[in-house]
């Protein structure tokens, strides 16, 4: 597998068109691991079936093919969730609605952290996938209506007051 691939023509961001290595090593300070499947593979763990991102346990599952948000978010939902929850994973990630916005806030930092992404256009690519929130856009959301988000993700220790990552799961 390339350490990088020519970036291709889709209209979001797949991984095809990032550099893996720096994605499996956001990932390795997590903890969870990145599987790449091949091309035309069938997806495990996938919630919405082929292209997106799957997971069982501490793995996300992704092809080429895969966006960017999705592997992220897909990602985050391993984050945010509880232990308990973790053991049993496969496929959905269940939660609540504040947990699924803090899974939202957080994969738009984390996309910071993966060249060639940046938060910007994570949420033009979360837009064109069709994440919905109430203000129309996620950059709004992010901007002025993601509050209890934020306020999730620091009562449970997984970024600093600064909207930093901590690089650990909940516990």
């Amino acid at each position: 597998m390339p350490a990088f691939a020519v970036a291709s023509e889709h209209a979001v961001l797949t991984v095809a068109d990032v550099r893996y290595n720096n994605v499996t090593r956001l990932l390795a300070r997590y903890g969870l691991s990145l599987q790449l499947l091949d091309d035309g593979a069938d997806i495990t763990g996938s919630f919405w079936g082929e292209p997106e991102a799957g997971v069982v346990g501490r793995s996300v599952y992704v092809r080429f093919d895969t966006p960017v948000d999705s592997l992220l978010h897909e990602t985050c939902h391993v984050i945010c969730m509880d232990e308990e929850r973790r053991k049993c994973l496969h496929r959905d990630a269940g939660g609540d609605d504040i947990e699924e916005s803090a899974v939202c806030y957080l994969q738009i930092l984390l996309a910071d952290h993966i060249s060639g992404v940046g938060r910007s256009r994570l949420m033009q690519d979360m837009d064109a996938w069709g994440y919905s929130f109430r203000l129309g856009c996620t950059q709004s959301w992010f901007e002025t209506d993601a509050g209890d988000a934020r306020a999730w993700l620091l009562e449970t220790k997984l970024v600093t007051a600064a909207d930093r990552p901590v690089f650990a799961l909940r516990n």
